[in-house]
């Protein structure tokens, strides 16, 4: 399970270095293979390789009415890996469709990442906490 936001760089070359705490899982877990798509939030989402594939499936089974969907999440994805300094390059086409430049925060969401633009990130997080709690808080207790 991957948790935590961390505030980073992409390199000039469009890398992101994976913070080490989440290295180690990923090599055992993934072989260091990752896959990148988009969201339909405005994000990226970065899976390990396994989690990818059961992702693929359930996307893949979809009925026609859903084709876009099809197209946006597995037309999009790009399979890569982690580097030997533990960097995977992400694609100036889903930097592009994600709006991110050089500063990005990565969220860990249990099974997989999501890399947002830091700005952007930073402006939906303050205007959901400025609104109400969804349906599905009511009777959480914190």
């Amino acid at each position: 399970m991957f948790q935590g936001a961390s505030s980073l760089s992409l390199d000039a070359k469009g890398r992101l270095s994976m913070p080490t705490r989440h290295r180690d899982v990923l090599a055992q877990t993934a072989n260091n293979q990752l896959t990148i798509t988009r969201h339909p939030h405005g994000c990226l989402m970065i899976f390990p390789r396994p989690e990818w594939e059961t992702f693929r499936e359930r996307i893949a089974q979809l009925p026609m009415a859903a084709q876009w969907w099809k197209r946006i999440f597995l037309g999009n994805a790009m399979d890569v890996e982690l580097d030997a300094t533990g960097r995977v390059l992400v694609s100036p086409e889903l930097r592009a469709a994600a709006g991110i430049e050089k500063d990005v925060m990565l969220l860990g969401m249990g099974n997989n990442f999501e890399l947002w633009d830091k700005a952007t990130y930073e402006a939906k997080e303050a205007e959901a906490m400025r609104g109400e709690m969804p349906e599905a808080f009511r009777d959480f207790t914190f």
